[in-house]
């Protein structure tokens, strides 16, 4: 097990075979999905698409990736987190998605930030951008929280979406607030 980060309460670790029902966790929830693409959800041999798409980044776009979020205490599955290039673009986006009853805890800010510092502090990214869904209010104040400014509106993904960035010029990683 490949483990990218801890953080207080979080350890990232790399997806393997083995987390094909955690994707499907995530992935074939409706609620979770809700704001991700059209809101489609995953079969199992869906789950296992995404997986293995999951898996081929960090050989493709070494430091870049999706990792799976586990509780340290219990070693238990929440969901994913994820810095990866947006198709068809350079940027390289930070991103999430959390089971539903890891939602109100402050994972979804912790480990973000976590990535975000990292992203910056050991890959040497300059920029980093976020975008979501413009109804998605829970994630927008994740984005805002860890530190990305609105930009306004982007056309990602095949559909507008509201952006936000984050410089590495005048970023405070967490270990120096």
């Amino acid at each position: 097990m490949t483990v990218l980060l801890q953080t207080e309460r979080l350890s990232l670790r790399r997806f393997t075979w083995d987390d094909v029902d955690n994707v499907l966790l995530i992935s074939g929830d409706p609620d979770v999905m809700r704001y991700i693409g059209d809101g489609a959800v995953d079969d199992r041999e869906g789950a296992k698409n995404r997986l293995a798409r999951f898996m081929s980044h960090y050989e493709k776009y070494p430091g870049l990736g999706y990792w799976v979020a586990e509780k340290m205490s219990a070693r238990e599955f929440i969901g994913w987190f994820a810095l990866k290039y947006i198709p068809k673009t350079v940027e390289v986006e930070v991103g999430y998605l959390l089971r539903g009853s890891a939602w109100g805890h402050g994972f979804a800010t912790e480990g973000a930030a976590a990535l975000l510092a990292y992203g910056f502090d050991e890959i040497g990214l300059n920029r980093i951008v976020a975008v979501t869904h413009i109804e998605n209010a829970a994630s927008q104040n994740v984005i805002k929280k860890i530190g990305l400014r609105d930009c306004g509106m982007g056309h990602y993904y095949d559909r507008d979406l509201a952006y936000f960035v984050a410089e590495r010029q005048g970023f405070l990683s967490p270990k120096a607030r």
